[in-house]
């Protein structure tokens, strides 16, 4: 959109990786979005190289880059957001909440997590966060509950206490749209996700599924 129309400034929120830890490539990767670095660290490959007899061009124009040259023609630079301003998104639900008629989870949170303001316009978001779950055995509710531990929201019983509540919940809510989305039935689901289970961190015992590390149990000392 931004080399379309001619967009030379471009504002993303935070970079995940300063944020919330993970591989930092360089030192102005939490001022500037480096598109080689997106590329290369955070999709992994030219989403152009996933076009087979299945996948056509069109179906991934959402995951491509303009040519670079394009790029540099329009001169765009992209920043965070979180690179000037303190990144918490409680303040920021807290200061648009202050200026507008934000309207929270309909339910009360959001399934998978004790919030209700956080990521609502995309219904295979629950999804995503359980398979999150899944795959680095911590989903949604701790992603949130260290999130507002960090900066003093909650306590760190408050979040632990959400956790056991929430954290390993199912999407029951959207599976089905998401399911149907996918063309999957919900029995081919369970099994491509069984399948793909870390074995280091889960274990089989009578027929379900259990984390080799739980969380602590409420009232622990660590």
């Amino acid at each position: 959109m931004a080399v379309n129309y001619n967009i030379p400034l471009v504002f993303y929120a935070e970079h995940g990786e300063s944020e919330y830890g993970g591989k930092v490539m360089h030192k102005d990767s939490n001022k500037i979005r480096d598109f080689a670095e997106v590329i290369e660290h955070q999709i992994g490959d030219d989403p152009a190289n996933w076009v087979d007899d299945d996948v056509t061009e069109a179906d991934l124009n959402p995951y491509l880059y303009p040519p670079m040259d394009a790029v540099e023609r329009v001169g765009v630079t992209a920043f965070y957001f979180a690179y000037f301003f303190r990144w918490s998104m409680f303040d920021n639900y807290e200061y648009v909440k202050s200026k507008m008629p934000f309207k929270t989870h309909p339910k009360g949170r959001t399934s998978g997590t004790f919030t209700n303001f956080d990521s609502l316009d995309d219904k295979i978001d629950p999804l995503y966060y359980y398979m999150q779950f899944i795959k680095f055995g911590f989903g949604r509710t701790v992603r949130d509950g260290s999130r507002l531990i960090q900066n003093k929201h909650i306590t760190r019983e408050q979040g632990l206490e959400y956790a056991h509540n929430y954290d390993a919940e199912f999407p029951q809510d959207n599976i089905g749209e998401a399911l149907d989305y996918l063309q999957l039935s919900r029995e081919q689901f369970d099994m491509i996700v069984d399948q793909h289970r870390n074995q280091e961190l889960w274990i089989q015992e009578e027929g379900e599924w259990r984390l080799r590390y739980p969380l602590p149990p409420l009232g622990a000392k660590v």
